[in-house]
Order: structure tokens, then C-alpha cells, then sequence
């Protein structure tokens, strides 16, 4: 297949703060602080949770010191698979390409599933019907699909608003929080302590922390429908990973500091799912934890909204570049926008719900947490080999004389990131759940689909040889 055909370009008047609004709203605050955070602190570092936040964002800075230096060489918007194919080469870029569709098809399913579930039980709090998780997931997946149809300026508007309610609602407590200076024991430091930090599973912990920030690496996605890519992508990759951090912190600590060190603990390992609620209810009121209800909900649209929206440009990316139908490349007249890809990302979303549901599968315990679990994993590798490749490019063509961006830097990430993808598949098992058994299945998912991309370039090369030596050379003046 061809993949030197000219195609149209996306375009859009995306700046900073619409590209970190989209991306910050993939990482579904709200649903961290609500979920993720209180399972840290039971299953993870305890108390001292919110240092591997810390951790985290500056094995992420690291990353992105090279993934920003690379924006600059590579001019097409397919980020990951792009970035690679500039590295270790086409072979493995392609794997990485179908890496990417696997992992992120994996986690916007999984954000389905606990929308569905938090719609049906919202739904039901306050009097309605009683529906099945999929019927919302559906519904949802329609509102997605919509707004993935239309021009990328509209979904950045939409994920703004709902973001500023999220966030703002965590803020608020946090804020009381601080105010009246936590609970009987006073302001937490159990994050600064060094062996506070150790005290509880740090590796597990550091596993709940980098997941927390899935999506933020999308900057580059959206290269084709920035202003000026050069300067907003690697800003907008900054300010995000900054932005979620510190937020990220800040909320963790709060909520520990709301209940004293051991009582937070007690608190997450009884109820997870409701200690956050229950801490706003306390200080906050029971208004402000209903609505907080709410923004759960829209929060996890946001999320499913702005995948959707990167799955869409992935699409468009391999369409033009031939390692998907060629379909797939094509940008709508009116909207600018990818609508091809988009439609047929939310047909294959339709198509794994229906699944989901006719197989009976739990949307919180199964279809969220084995897919969370799953796209971890696929990221993590994602962005490892990233690093190699942005390490690989430069030393290779020497494009940039700067070491920190293109050998210190990445080769930290590379390590940090390398320790993280160690630790996640240590504890894998723990993370989605279930058996052992059960966590290989799922392992094997993003290894096989970048072993496909992997042997169908090789198995291309040959033919696309063959048929250059079989062309005849047009001759020259």
C-alpha cells in the first residue's frame, strides 16, 4: 500500500489552552482524586501517597524534554508511531502505530464501562429508572461521536466547561482543607518524610500514579490543528504534565490531611469508592457532594470525549500514511475534522460495548479495571520506546547539538519510565484484579498488537521491493 499519496491536512486554531483542556480532561481529574487516589493510599504508599505523584511528573518532564525536541523534526501529527518510525526505524514505528490504537481503544472502553456504571447509579440515587450500564454507555458514546464529527474547536469548548466544574469542586475542598488545617492531628507531612514514603508498597503506588496521568502524552496529536506547533505542542505538554501534577498532589494531600494519616488510611481500605464523598459531604456540605456526583459523571464524558478525539487523529494519521483504509485519512469539507476516522472509531467503541454487555462483564470491576489496567501497560511501553527513539534520531543525524534534550533527559525518562513498565507488570495481577492467568491474557493483548505492526512492515518490505525493481526508472533530462 502506498503511503506517498498526498492527503488533506487537519487544521484548526488550537492554542495552548485548548490542547491542555483536552488533554487534562483525558486524564479525568476528578475521577482520580475520587477513585484512583484512595486505592493508592490503601494499596499503595499510604499515607506518603501523594510523593509518588511527585515521582511521577518528574520521570514524565523528563520524558517530554525529548518528545518536545522531537516536534520540531517530525512534522506529522501521529506522535508515538511518528516519533519511532524517526528511531529504531519503520518497523517498529508501525508496531508502535497499532500499540497506540490497541491502548487507547482499551482505555476509552474502559471509561464506558465506569460511566455507565456511575450514570445508572446517579440515575438511580435520585429517583429514575433503573437501566442497564451499557444503555448510558451508549448514550454517552452517541454524545462522543457528535461532537468527535464536528470541528476539534467545538470539543475543546465543551471539555473546558466541563473541566473548570471538576476541578474546581476538588479545589473548593481542598481549600476548606487547608483552611482549617486538616483533621485532629493537623496538616499532613507524611509526603515529605522519607520513610514515611517507603512504608507502605511504593511500587504499587508508583503503578496507581503514572496511570493517573494517561493522556497527557497526546499533545502531539494534535500538531496538524495547532497555531504554531513548534512552540504549543512542547509548551502545552509542559503546562499539562505540570498542571495535572501539582493538581494531583495538592488533592491527594488534602484528602489525607482531611482524615489524619491513619484514619485516611482505615478510611480508603473500608470504602474507597466513597471516601471522597464523603470527605466533601463533611466539609463541604451534602449539596456540594451531590453535585460532585455529577461531575463525576461528566468528568468521565470528558475523558471519553478527548480519547475519542486522539483515537480520531491516530485514525486520520494512519489513513493518510497507508497502515490503515485509506479511508480513514479523510478530513470533512465543512468541520475540518477527521470524520471518517472518528465514525469509524465510534463504530469500533459500539461494537466492544455490545460485547461487554452481552457477555455479562461488570463495568467497574471488569470492563474498567482490566482495561485501565491493560492500556497502563501500553502506554508505558508507548512512551519507553519513544525515549529510545528521540535517543536513536539525534545521535543518528545530529539535527540537535543539545544533550540534555536529546541524551540526558531521555535517557533518564527512558529509565524511569523502563522501572515504572517493571513495576506495573509486577503487579499487574493486583492491578486489574484477577488471576494470574488472567493478567497474562491481557498482557499479551498490546505485545501481540505491536508484534502485528512489527511483522506486517517486514512482510510489506519485501513485496514494496519487488515492485520498485519491477517499475521501470522514468528517465531524466
Amino acid at each position: 500500500m502506498s503511503t506517498d499519496r498526498a492527503a488533506p491536512t487537519l487544521t484548526g486554531p488550537l492554542g495552548i489552552g485548548s490542547i491542555v483542556f483536552m488533554v487534562v480532561a483525558a486524564a479525568a481529574p476528578l475521577t482520580v482524586v475520587s477513585g484512583t487516589v484512595p486505592l493508592g493510599i490503601a494499596l499503595g504508599d499510604r499515607a506518603a501517597f501523594p510523593a509518588t505523584f511527585v515521582i511521577c511528573c518528574v520521570i514524565l518532564l523528563l520524558f517530554a524534554v525529548g518528545y518536545g525536541a522531537m516536534t520540531r523534526h517530525v512534522p506529522q501529527a501521529g506522535a508515538f508511531y511518528t516519533y519511532v518510525q524517526q528511531g529504531p526505524g519503520r518497523p517498529t514505528g508501525q508496531g508502535a502505530a497499532y500499540l497506540a490504537l490497541v491502548t487507547y481503544t482499551a482505555v476509552q472502553l474502559a471509561v464506558y464501562g465506569y460511566l455507565g456504571a456511575v450514570a445508572a447509579d446517579l440515575v438511580q440515587h435520585y429517583g429514575g429508572p433503573s437501566f442497564p450500564w451499557w444503555l448510558w454507555a451508549a448514550v454517552a458514546l452517541a454524545g462522543v461521536g457528535f461532537l468527535g464529527h464536528r470541528h476539534i474547536d467545538v470539543s475543546g469548548k465543551v471539555l473546558g466547561v466541563l473541566l473548570l466544574g471538576e476541578v474546581g469542586v476538588v479545589l473548593a475542598l481542598d481549600a476548606v482543607v487547608v483552611v482549617r488545617g486538616g483533621g485532629s492531628s493537623g496538616l499532613s507531612t507524611a509526603f515529605l518524610q522519607p520513610e514515611q514514603v517507603g512504608s507502605g508498597s511504593l511500587g504499587l503506588g508508583l503503578v496507581f500514579a503514572i496511570a493517573s496521568y494517561l493522556g497527557f502524552e497526546a499533545t502531539a496529536v494534535f500538531r496538524d490543528e495547532a497555531r504554531d506547533p513548534h512552540r504549543t505542542i512542547p509548551r502545552a505538554t509542559y503546562l499539562s504534565l505540570l498542571l495535572i501534577g501539582g493538581f494531583y498532589t495538592l488533592s491527594s494531600w488534602a484528602l489525607v490531611s482531611a482524615w489524619g494519616d491513619d484514619q485516611a488510611v482505615r478510611a480508603a481500605t473500608t470504602d474507597p469508592g466513597g471516601m471522597l464523598l464523603t470527605t466533601m459531604q463533611h466539609h463541604l456540605g451534602s449539596a456540594v457532594a451531590d453535585i460532585a456526583q455529577v461531575l463525576l459523571l461528566t468528568s468521565l464524558f470528558a475523558a471519553a470525549l478527548s480519547f475519542h478525539n486522539v483515537l480520531a487523529r491516530y485514525g486520520y494519521s494512519l489513513g493518510t500514511s497507508g497502515l490503515l483504509p485509506r479511508m480513514s485519512g479523510s478530513r470533512h469539507p465543512r468541520h475540518g475534522s477527521p470524520h471518517m476516522a472518528s465514525l469509524l472509531q465510534s463504530a469500533c467503541a459500539a461494537v466492544l460495548v455490545a460485547v461487554c454487555a452481552v457477555t455479562g462483564m461488570d463495568p467497574v470491576t471488569q470492563v474498567f479495571a482490566w482495561l485501565a489496567g491493560t492500556a497502563t501497560l501500553g502506554i508505558l511501553l508507548l512512551m519507553s520506546l519513544t525515549c529510545l527513539a528521540v535517543i536513536v534520531y539525534f545521535r543518528r543525524t545530529r539535527r540537535d547539538p543539545r544533550i540534555w534534550h536529546t541524551v540526558v533527559a531521555p535517557g533518564l525518562g527512558l529509565l524511569g519510565l523502563a522501572g515504572c513498565l517493571v513495576l506495573a507488570v509486577a503487579n499487574f495481577p493486583l492491578l486489574i484484579g484477577g488471576s494470574t492467568m488472567l493478567a497474562t491474557a491481557l498482557g499479551a493483548v498490546p505485545l501481540g498488537a505491536f508484534a502485528v505492526g512489527v511483522l506486517l512492515a517486514l512482510w510489506r518490505r519485501p513485496r514494496n521491493l519487488e515492485t520498485a525493481v519491477a517499475q521501470p526508472v522514468p528517465e531524466t533530462a
